[in-house]
């Protein structure tokens, strides 16, 4: 993908897949070193499913045989002198503490790291595809600086009936995630 932020996307969107009912987006800039990672209470994945996850034709799909994401994720992390790790736990042999957490590190300095791209929209996204669950908390700190959105927060101000996905709330939350976004760079 061109853009990282693509790639947060594709990976949130399997936590929901997952049944997760928290999602935490955390992305860390210290110096030339970016990292995203992304963890989740879903249902995890089984060890077997873990040792093929990079396999480009491992896929939980049904409409296709192949799954890209992953795999393309670890390369231009690794063009970059950076990694991707996988973590998770499979709710079947973990039923108290299941989830997966993704991993991704980037040195930015490398002329082959991708963009981090429209990481407003990615939240925007993400909150709009499931206006009451999971709960989703972002984060985002960069050289010391930190802004962050917590849903459950939203749902306490707004009350539990109000959907995240009303236009209002939406074009509030896109000025809100704008001008944190802003306030740390």
């Amino acid at each position: 993908m061109k853009e990282l932020s693509l790639n947060i996307l594709d990976i949130a969107q399997n936590s929901f897949k997952a049944e997760a009912e928290n999602i935490a987006l955390e992305l860390l800039e210290e110096g030339a070193l970016f990292t995203f990672r992304i963890t989740d209470d879903g249902r995890g994945m089984t060890p077997e499913f873990l040792m093929r996850v990079m396999d480009p034709f491992t896929t939980t799909r049904t409409t296709r045989k192949v799954g890209l994401g992953l795999p393309l994720l670890k390369m231009a992390a690794e063009a970059t002198g950076g990694e991707l790790k996988i973590v998770s736990k499979d709710r079947e042999h973990y039923p108290e503490d299941h989830g997966t957490v993704v991993t991704a590190t980037f040195f930015t300095d490398h002329i082959d790291c991708p963009p981090l791209g429209d990481v407003v929209s990615t939240v925007l996204l993400l909150i709009q595809s499931a206006p009451f669950s999971p709960r989703l908390s972002y984060t985002h700190k960069k050289n010391g600086e930190e802004f962050s959105l917590d849903t459950a927060e939203l749902h306490e101000q707004l009350g539990p009936d109000v959907p995240l996905d009303e236009p209002e709330v939406l074009a509030f939350l896109r000025d809100y995630l704008t001008e944190g976004e802003a306030s740390i760079q």
